[in-house]
């Protein structure tokens, strides 16, 4: 019973909740990135360099059913995929960055003095003034 207990305790800590709630919004967000190179980037691409789907692209090695065929052009679009999701990744860690800056760069507020040093501010003032 005790390994459960642990178990539980450990899937309950706010780490792996917010690792939990990351991963399932990566994958989200994988999938529109996906979109947006498969259906939008690559054409546009496919159009520049001549009408070329890189879905299509691919070297069979071999003949008949002992062939394999290498599909290169699902690999360089994987790694437009992955260039555009680090590309985001880094804009919102730069952001998070300057967000934690400027709270960092903003004086904490003077904490309010005590009875006893506004006493003795009020006879340093009044010495002060004889």
């Amino acid at each position: 019973m005790g390994f459960i207990k642990e178990f539980k305790e450990f899937a309950m800590k706010g780490n792996v909740m917010d690792m939990a709630v990351g991963v399932i919004i990566g994958g989200a967000f994988g999938k529109i990135v996906s979109s947006l190179v498969d259906d939008v980037l690559m054409p546009i691409v496919g159009k520049l360099t001549g009408g070329v789907d890189f879905t299509t692209l691919a070297v069979t090695l071999g003949e008949g059913d002992n062939a394999a065929k290498i599909c290169y052009g699902n690999f360089i679009q994987n790694i437009i995929d992955f260039l555009i999701i680090a590309f985001c990744i880094f804009l919102m860690i730069k952001g998070m960055n300057k967000l934690n800056k400027k709270k960092a760069e903003e004086p904490a507020p003077a904490p309010e003095p005590s009875n006893e040093e506004k006493l003795l501010t009020e006879i340093r003032d009044l010495l002060a003034k004889k």
